[in-house]
């Protein structure tokens, strides 16, 4: 018999327990609650806070970048020209690696991790239903994602503002952005990279639900970013790059220009939404046939 299930008297067909309602299992608060106690959530904040002090500290010391830094992006060479082009750039160097692996690490952990701790069982006979758990950890893990997205970001500006002033925008391709415009933009351009990052949480919670081992998981997440990597330099791929991730991870720099063009930030998150509905879809499929014992 099912937990929290009785049998009923006439049929023997299962009804639930008095008092019992599966909406209301594993409520949200409770997990994002628990998932913030995580170490690693808590060394997650603490890195994407550090970050661009280490960026500004880097900068007062070494000096400000020129553009003939051994060909650095257009980025670097414009970082100390205000707040929000520090900003820009923080986020510049934060897509390719450690918003990913920040990701893979919220999404892939969290069921692996249950199972690590031989808890996962006792969730599920609490009784918490099997897609209500997937959906508790899911939602809370992609909250903390777009969490430390915006975190990055508001630190990021934050600090170039207190470094470098408010004021216009320099852009790579040269002119400027008035600074009224820059909140918007960054709004932009923050919503674009977490979205560009579904795919890598939708892998990660995937194989978190296949395997009981949380490395794994998240190593897998990640790896696959770093293989679509590779193969998107390889340009004998031809238009074949396109069905990459990271072909689209830098669209949002479209946003850095007088008016923005729309185009390939759209098919970039049209890709990544449509592979984590895939792998989302697998995860929810697996585990409810899944033989749980740890």
């Amino acid at each position: 018999m099912t937990p929290g299930t009785q049998t009923a008297a006439e049929g023997g067909a299962p009804v639930a327990a008095t008092g019992y309602r599966p909406r209301r299992a594993l409520p949200l608060r409770v997990e994002a609650i628990r998932q913030f106690r995580r170490r690693r959530t808590l060394v997650t904040f603490g890195i994407v806070i550090a970050l661009p002090l280490v960026l500004l500290t880097a900068f007062t010391i070494g000096g400000s970048p020129t553009d003939d830094d051994g060909g650095a992006p257009a980025l670097v060479s414009i970082a100390t020209a205000s707040g929000p082009n520090f900003a820009a750039f923080v986020l510049f160097v934060s897509t390719s690696f450690l918003l990913p692996v920040t990701v893979a690490l919220y999404c892939g952990d969290t069921v692996a991790s249950e199972a690590g701790w031989s808890s996962l069982r006792y969730l599920l006979a609490a009784p918490v239903p099997r897609a209500r758990l997937l959906w508790s950890k899911l939602v809370v893990a992609l909250a903390y994602s777009a969490l430390t997205v915006l975190l990055l970001a508001a630190v990021a500006l934050v600090a170039g503002t207190a470094a470098y002033g408010w004021g216009e925008v320099r852009l790579p391709g040269g002119g400027s952005m008035p600074a009224s415009q820059v909140l918007g933009r960054m709004a932009v351009v923050a919503g674009y990279v977490y979205g560009s990052l579904l795919v890598v949480g939708a892998v990660g919670f995937w194989l978190s639900t296949v395997t009981d081992a949380p490395l794994g998981a998240v190593g897998g997440a990640v790896g696959l970013w770093i293989v679509s990597t590779i193969l998107d330099a390889v340009t004998a791929l031809g238009r074949a790059r396109d069905f990459l991730p990271t072909h689209w991870q830098y669209a949002w720099l479209d946003t850095l220009q007088p008016r923005i063009t729309w185009a390939a930030m759209a098919q970039g998150l049209a890709l990544s939404t449509a592979c984590a509905v895939l792998f989302l879809a697998f995860a929810f499929r697996g585990f409810r046939a899944k033989d749980v014992v740890s």
